[in-house]
């Protein structure tokens, strides 16, 4: 018997990772009364019922009741009915961005703004944050990531990476990246751009990346980023974060920055306990 508890910020996803979920043939109940927790998980595995997994829903609304979660959690523990958690989160300006299009009302929102409604949810769900087995952040993610990562999760039993370091290349003169964690300003470097039959080229190509790369400066900083970043990744882990994006700028965003954030990119990757993405925002 397989049995999820969804809970999380609202608007960070929970219904949608609920209906992925009922397509992965889970039976799916939503908003359960934390009480029935236990009656629940205990029906699911001793009444010979046709179901072999199932998810449940829970969040904020339950209001006070939350609290009590840890009780009934403990109970199923003993009775030995396993259980998986899974955390539905995103940035809070994702989540204000989300409630105002929608025009949807916060369920802690009251008379107050939308703001101090998030910052008390994420207060009362903090506990169950760090109790998750499986935190997904879906401020960049898209309807169709979601479901590759919870098939990966919940059907074919992959280990799934709490922590996402995406490491952006972007270009000063377009503007930096809002959502970046971490900017890094590469535009020391020799720059492609005023070799004629490197400027039509991109970080992307070994001609560009040996021209960078063929100083002195370039490897030592890239040497000791990788360090820096190395050493602050497990530390914003112990903090919660599950999110982090590395900005590496140049002017335009086409060769150096492309060159060391591909070059960075492959030494995080090396790391098994992370999931690595890079982007280059102004390549083209």
């Amino acid at each position: 018997m397989k049995l999820v508890i969804v809970t999380g910020m609202s608007g960070a996803g929970k219904v949608s990772a609920l209906k992925i979920l009922e397509d992965l043939d889970y039976y799916c109940v939503d908003n359960l009364p934390i009480p029935l927790l236990f009656t629940f998980a205990e029906l699911m595995h001793t009444h010979n019922m046709e179901v072999s997994k199932a998810a449940i829903g829970i969040d904020i609304r339950n209001g006070n009741g939350l609290q009590d979660i840890g009780k009934h959690l403990k109970k199923m523990e003993k009775a030995g009915y396993s259980y998986k958690i899974l955390f539905m989160d995103a940035s809070d300006e994702t989540l204000i961005k989300r409630y105002k299009e929608t025009r949807r009302v916060h369920p802690m929102t009251g008379d107050r703004r939308i703001e101090k409604g998030i910052e008390e949810e994420r207060r009362q769900l903090a506990f169950l944050k760090k109790r998750a087995d499986y935190i997904i952040d879906t401020s960049q993610l898209l309807i169709r990531e979601l479901v590759q990562n919870l098939n990966h999760i919940f059907v074919q039993d992959q280990e799934f990476k709490n922590m996402t370091v995406t490491i952006l290349s972007f270009g000063f003169k377009h503007g930096i990246p809002a959502d970046a964690d971490l900017v890094f300003d590469v535009r020391f470097l020799p720059n492609p751009y005023y070799v004629e039959e490197l400027r039509p080229l991109t970080g992307n190509d070994r001609a560009v990346q040996d021209y960078v790369m063929n100083c002195v400066q370039a490897e030592e900083f890239l040497k000791k980023l990788t360090d820096m970043i190395i050493f602050l990744i497990p530390n914003y882990v112990l903090e919660g974060k599950n999110r982090l994006v590395i900005g590496i700028g140049c002017t335009g965003g086409r060769h150096r920055s492309v060159t060391i954030a591909n070059k960075l990119f492959e030494q995080i990757k090396a790391r098994p306990e992370y999931n690595v993405k890079i982007e280059h925002r102004d390549i083209q």
